[in-house]
């Protein structure tokens, strides 16, 4: 089944090719034969009662410095011509992603986006697990100073991180004794307008956390992020080393609890946080690992992605 698949990412030219995975994704799709475009966000468009992009045909290749060819562009009719769209472009999630949701929704689910763009937009990273209390750490979401205050008061020590980040960007841990509280809460009042989360630290973290990647609710494979000597966040991005781990009972039961919702919404892939036996995040809107876990695991979840995308797609057009 040859698919057309417009992949909205940010700029291609920038992406790690051994850690991307939109880039493995590509691949994956262009090995099983399917036709694939490529479009920034910026050319998403609505006009005479149609969602549109500027988008190009795209070749992709694991071969630095020259990893995609792209053709010449041209207007491309997401409903009428694609089979699938990719929703990969990475946070913030803004006013503007949101928008993006909104017009892809307008072609869903008779052009299949991945993930669906209605529940990427009700399920931003940290919000969707609220729905799953009994499986998080004590957790704060607030803007209120009195109340951020109370909470560091009542655990002592705490990560305060923003509501809508990615990447561990702007992720701080407190210890009691730190009395830089006061001057963090200014620093975000002064960025953003948004709620802060804050949450009680779990000492775990300190020998990494889990990023458990889940296809279409179903566990797919799981990778531990351990952080620098020094540094409190695990995240690749801010130089986290990933190491091989296996699926505990715990992680499973939270992936049992949770996987049911996901695959209800159209949440095909989703990388969950795992700190000790908590929950901190559900990652529906660029997850990434899937490189990373392949590595060390000999796993294919590009390709579990795609026959989860297939049958989707078989389903919708009956």
């Amino acid at each position: 089944m040859a698919l057309t698949v417009a992949i909205q990412m940010d700029p291609i030219e920038r992406i790690d090719i051994d850690a991307d995975s939109t880039f493995a994704l590509a691949l994956e799709a262009q090995r099983r034969g399917h036709a694939l475009l490529y479009y920034n966000p910026s050319a998403l468009t609505f006009a005479d009662g149609r969602v549109r992009a500027l988008a190009r045909p795209l070749a992709v290749r694991r071969e630095k410095g020259s990893h995609f060819t792209l053709g010449a562009a041209r207007d491309l009719d997401l409903g009428a011509d694609a089979d699938v769209v990719l929703l990969r472009q990475d946070p913030p999630f803004d006013l503007a992603y949101i928008t993006t949701t909104h017009i892809l929704e307008l072609i869903h689910p008779r052009t299949l986006v991945v993930n669906d763009p209605a529940a990427v937009r009700n399920a931003p990273e940290k919000l969707l697990m609220l729905s799953f209390r009994h499986l998080l750490p004590p957790t704060l979401i607030a803007r209120d100073r009195e109340r951020i205050r109370a909470f560091r008061a009542e655990h002592g020590e705490v990560v305060v991180k923003p509501l809508y980040g990615n990447g561990g960007f702007g992720v701080f841990h407190l210890r009691p004794e730190d009395d830089n509280l006061n001057a963090l809460l200014e620093m975000f009042e002064a960025r953003s307008p948004e709620p802060l989360m804050v949450q009680k630290y779990i000492p775990a973290v300190r020998e990494g956390d889990k990023r458990i990647i889940l296809v279409d609710g179903e566990p797919a494979g799981v990778l531990r992020r351990v952080p620098l000597a020094g540094e409190a966040r695990s995240n690749l991005h801010v130089g986290g080393k990933g190491v091989r781990e296996q699926l505990s009972a715990r992680d499973r039961e939270i992936c049992a609890a949770i996987g049911p919702t996901l695959k209800e919404q159209g949440l095909v892939f989703v990388g969950i946080d795992v700190i000790g036996d908590w929950l901190t995040e559900i990652n529906v809107t660029s997850p990434t690992g899937i490189q990373e876990i392949g590595r060390y695991d000999a796993v294919s979840i590009e390709s579990m992605i795609w026959d989860a995308i297939e049958r989707r797609r078989a389903a919708t057009r009956g």
